[in-house]
């Protein structure tokens, strides 16, 4: 069975108007959110072999806030198809992800995030700024990700912990 994350980035800022969207840094409570989530993650005993972010500044950051509050020792990349994507681009990065890895974490951007859970899952999950899903797959290979064909796990929302 291979485990994927689904984490939506945590809350952005909307002080500086002057940034791009994809520029848009954390705010005071996303940079409080992000740690959370990823002690709760570590607590769980989940933790993702390679972590797969978009690029966007909101979301590298919640990369690096979850993986030190988690202390994971996950290979990360950065993937600019995960920025502004429809569910089949990701679940196309989830298919292309290295066999070697027995749990993966894609960090990024609704309304996407909560239609991939939904499609992979068959269940509607809502996903709040840094809200993680907690995915199972019953397959052996990564490359056969498909819809329908996982069941949803976990669902964590930092205002629940």
């Amino acid at each position: 069975m291979k485990t994927l994350f689904v984490l939506r980035h945590a809350k952005s800022s909307w002080d500086h108007p002057e940034l791009s969207d994809f520029e848009r840094p954390l705010n005071k409570r996303g940079k409080k959110a992000a740690p959370l989530i990823g002690a709760a993650m570590s607590e769980r005993g989940y933790r993702p072999d390679i972590i797969i972010s978009s690029p966007a500044r909101r979301a590298k950051e919640t990369t690096d806030l979850v993986t030190a509050a988690g202390e994971f020792a996950a290979v990360i990349t950065f993937n600019q198809s995960i920025y502004g994507s429809g569910v089949n681009t990701l679940i196309h990065i989830v298919s292309d992800i290295p066999e070697s890895a027995q749990s993966a974490m894609l960090v990024g951007h609704n309304p996407t995030f909560e239609r991939l859970v939904e499609v992979l899952t068959g269940q509607t999950v809502r996903m709040p700024t840094a809200a993680v899903a907690v995915i199972g797959l019953d397959i052996p290979n990564w490359g056969e990700t498909a819809a329908g064909m996982a069941r949803l796990l976990d669902h964590l929302i930092p205002k629940d912990l």
